[in-house]
């Protein structure tokens, strides 16, 4: 599987606050919550993001509350693929339970900037920053996890 799209870049510890604040959590409509995706944030992302986009991010991004709304906002705004240093454990997980594909690669984070275009081959765990002609190397989904990712989630999978 492969993506391509344009960064939205973010700095360390994005709490999942941010990323839907918790004056929409009375919702569970995906449009709904990625309507107000990284307002607190990034007030413009929404306007700005389009389907396919990626965002790059520094370290423990998804730290904060257990909340699956987070990766849920994110995907349903359009985002392909979180490549952060690292993540916060509990927002990997709900990423990965709903689909959303997420990679941790330091240098890659290290030179992407926003507006950059970005493609990604999970597959092989290859992050290009074709703006700049540079290639990093991540490390691959296994097979289960891939599986997961392209039938759209943990309960998409288990169901098919």
């Amino acid at each position: 599987m492969k993506i391509q799209g344009s960064v939205h870049k973010y700095g360390d510890h994005v709490d999942t606050d941010v990323i839907i604040p918790a004056r929409y959590l009375n919702t569970a409509d995906h449009k709904e919550l990625a309507a107000h995706c990284m307002e607190d944030i990034d007030k413009d992302f929404v306007n700005n993001v389009k389907e396919g986009d990626i965002i790059v991010a520094g370290v423990n991004f998804g730290c904060g509350s257990s909340r699956e709304h987070a990766p849920i906002a994110i995907k349903a705004a359009g985002v392909s693929c979180v490549i952060a240093k690292t993540f916060a454990r509990i927002f990997y997980r709900n990423s990965l339970n709903i689909g959303l594909p997420i990679l941790e690669c330091p240098e890659a984070c290290d030179n992407i900037d926003a507006g950059d275009k970005v493609s990604v081959d999970f597959d092989s765990g290859t992050i290009t920053n074709i703006t700049k002609g540079v290639s990093f190397k991540a490390q691959p989904f296994p097979p289960f996890i891939q599986n997961i990712i392209s039938k759209g989630g943990l309960l998409a999978s288990l169901k098919k």
